[in-house]
C-alpha cells in the first residue's frame, strides 16, 4: 500500500464548512518560506486539493502569513505562492495556494488524479 489513499479527508471541525473541493490524504515533503524575513520551515503534509493542503508542523506562522510554497514528492516539485488560512498550534496549519502557474496545476492534477483512482 503507498503512502496516499484515494479516500477524502474530512476530520471535522471548524473549517470543514470552508472547503470547495475534496481533500485527500497525501504525505509528502514540504519546504515553506516566509519571503520578507526568509523564514523557512520544512515538514510534511498530511492532506492536499486543488486548493491548498494541511501542513504538520510543531512550529506554527501567524494565520495570513504569505508564503512561498514548495512540495516535493517521487513524481516531482510542486510549487506556488500561498497563505496560511487557519493554524492549530503545535499541530499544523492550513495553507491555500494562491494562483498556481498553470503547469504547476497541472502537475497537481496529475497528483490528484492519482490519488483518486
Amino acid at each position: 500500500m503507498g503512502a496516499f489513499s484515494g479516500t477524502p479527508v474530512n476530520r471535522g471541525g471548524p473549517y470543514r464548512e470552508h472547503r470547495e473541493v475534496p481533500r485527500f490524504t497525501l504525505i509528502a515533503s514540504i519546504e515553506l518560506r516566509e519571503p520578507q524575513t526568509d523564514t523557512r520551515i520544512s515538514g510534511r503534509i498530511s492532506e492536499i486539493s486543488r486548493k491548498g493542503c494541511y501542513v504538520d508542523v510543531l512550529i506554527t506562522l501567524p494565520e495570513g502569513t504569505g508564503l512561498d510554497v514548495r512540495i516535493s514528492r517521487d513524481q516531482g516539485v510542486f510549487e506556488t505562492k500561498g497563505k496560511i488560512v487557519y493554524v492549530q498550534q503545535g499541530m499544523g496549519m492550513g495553507v491555500t495556494f494562491l494562483d498556481p502557474a498553470p503547469e504547476q496545476l497541472k502537475l497537481l492534477d496529475t497528483w490528484l488524479a492519482e490519488i483518486a483512482m
